[in-house]
Order: C-alpha cells, then sequence, then structure tokens
C-alpha cells in the first residue's frame, strides 16, 4: 500500500518512513497540501499520514477538500498534531489522531486500525455491489431478471419512441424442458439453462436487453429491428439451441434441446404502447410456435 506523508519535519519523517517500511509499505513524501491533493487527485493513495503543526493543510483545508467528494474513492486520514488540538471542535474530522512527540510503536499501532478499517470499507463495498448484482441478475444464467428486464425494456421502449425507430420483442421457450427434467434430473436442466442463455447472448448483439423471464422462459428487446429481420435472431438462437451437446452422466446418451420463440415487432413506438401487452403478443406468439410443433419462430406484427 502506498501511503501519502505531508510532513516537513525531517526527523520525523524519517521515524515515519521506518514505520512504513517496516510494514512493507511505500511513503510518497510531500511538503505542502497542493502536492498532496495531486496525489489523491490522481488516486496514487488511499492513506494520508498528514501533520498540522509543520504543514499548510489547516490553512488550505485539506481535510474539508477530502471530505468534500471530489476524489476517486474514501481517503483514510491519520491526522499528526498536538495535545492541545480538540479533534471535537473540527467539522471536518480526520480518521485518526497520532499525538506529538511521534511514537514508532503507536504509530504502526495506528496504520494498523487505519488498514484493517479500509479492509472493512472495502468488504462492504464488494458486498454490496454484490447485493446490487443479485438485485439485477438472474443467478443461474446471468441474464436481466423479469424485473430488471422489465425496467430496462421500458427504457428501450421511450428511447425508440422519441427516435420513431421500430423495435421487436422475442420471447424463448424450451419445447420439452419438463421432460428433460424428468428424465435427466434438475442438475442436467440447470447445466441446459446457462447453456441456452450462452447461445442467447452470442446470438444477440451486445446491446441488446436480455432477460430470463421464469422457469424456460427467455425474453430479449432489439432495439431498431422489425419483422423478418427480428424472426432470423430468434432463427439463428434456435439453431444454436439445436447444437447443444451435453451428456446425461458420463457415459450417458446426449440429451436434445429445442426452443420455440416468438416474435412481436412495432413499426412505431406510440405513447399509448404497453410494455405489458407487447410482452402478451409476444408470449401469445412463442405458444402459438410451440402448439404448430415447437422448434420454430412465429411472427406477429403490431
Amino acid at each position: 500500500m502506498k501511503i501519502l506523508v505531508l510532513n516537513n519535519d525531517p526527523a520525523e519523517r524519517s521515524i515515519i518512513l521506518q514505520v512504513i517500511q517496516a510494514k512493507n509499505h511505500e511513503m510518497l513524501a510531500c511538503g505542502s497540501s497542493l502536492a498532496a491533493w495531486e496525489y489523491l487527485r490522481a488516486g496514487q493513495a488511499r492513506f494520508l499520514i498528514a501533520d498540522r503543526t509543520n504543514s499548510d493543510m489547516d490553512e488550505k483545508r485539506l481535510i474539508e477538500r477530502i471530505r468534500s467528494g471530489e476524489l476517486p474513492g474514501p481517503v483514510y486520514v491519520l491526522l499528526v498534531t498536538s495535545r492541545a488540538y480538540d479533534p471535537e471542535r473540527q467539522a471536518a474530522r480526520a480518521d485518526d489522531h497520532l499525538f506529538k512527540p511521534i511514537s514508532a510503536l503507536d504509530l504502526k499501532s495506528r496504520i494498523t486500525i487505519g488498514e484493517r478499517i479500509m479492509s472493512l470499507g472495502e468488504d462492504l463495498t464488494q458486498a454490496r455491489d454484490q447485493l446490487e448484482s443479485l438485485a439485477l441478475y438472474d443467478p443461474l444464467t446471468n441474464l436481466f431478471n423479469q424485473k430488471a428486464f422489465l425496467n430496462t425494456a421500458q427504457g428501450e421502449m421511450e428511447r425508440a419512441r422519441r427516435n420513431q425507430s421500430p423495435l421487436s420483442l422475442i420471447m424463448l421457450d424450451i419445447d420439452n424442458f419438463a421432460a428433460l427434467n424428468e428424465r435427466h434430473g434438475w442438475s442436467i436442466g440447470d447445466e441446459v439453462l446457462k447453456l441456452v442463455a450462452r447461445i442467447i447472448r452470442e446470438k444477440s448483439r451486445p446491446y441488446d436487453c436480455l432477460g430470463r423471464w421464469q422457469g424456460d422462459e427467455f425474453i430479449s428487446v432489439l432495439p431498431g429491428v422489425i419483422g423478418a429481420d427480428a424472426e432470423k435472431v430468434a432463427e439463428r438462437i434456435i439453431k444454436g439451441v439445436r447444437s447443444i451437446f451435453i451428456t446425461a452422466g458420463q457415459d450417458g446418451p446426449p440429451v436434445s434441446v429445442e426452443m420455440s420463440a416468438g416474435v412481436a415487432t412495432l413499426f412505431h413506438v406510440n405513447p399509448s404502447t404497453d410494455l405489458a401487452s407487447l410482452v402478451g403478443q409476444a408470449r401469445a406468439a412463442m405458444l402459438r410456435a410451440r402448439e404448430e410443433g415447437g422448434n420454430q419462430v412465429f411472427l406477429a406484427y403490431l
């Protein structure tokens, strides 16, 4: 870890350097608040040891500036000061305080505490990111879950309405999924769902909105695509699904997977166009494809 040190006393800086090196960290030394700010703004350090008695940090209101939210990430501030300093009276407080004279043992302890707090903050950030991801994505297929899909698809519809551009929605369903689960077990079924999701991603454009609707049903919105072009996308997906090769166990027979698709397509998205109705039309088209033998696409113009 790189630790930024704002201190203009050579003897104190030497003690700080020895402690930092003993903990296998790197010291970045600076003599002014402006230099410290440039290091922090560049993201070169997230741990600052700042001495208020021999620097311009109070004059330049460095801690207040750090807490303003202008930096790329949070910064842990260990403030070195005299015992007359009252941290409770400061509007923008440091994270910890080290009183003079500087003791190597005390400084080492303070750095260790700072490391633990920073690590905890990183763990919390990772946990928050994971929770946000879980709120958006289906954990098995890593496609949008139904709620996230609907939110994103609504935005695509609004964009198509403003741009007066076409839009299509594809609903897909695995024809023989129930029989596949009954014959080979849920673990094989889960593998099939993951493979189908991968094929849908491969056969779609990077910016298409893709989701797992429910069970073995998948859904996608294709901005700017209409009619036969949307039908071709669905056909590519179905062809890719037919090519899935997976066996039930090491010596088991190959599992055959087939899929039906329904396409609902709009030349223009009107203010009265309802997303739920569009989804319903695509699902009805998909059911029609299944009723006619499956493993095919049914196209509906709206």
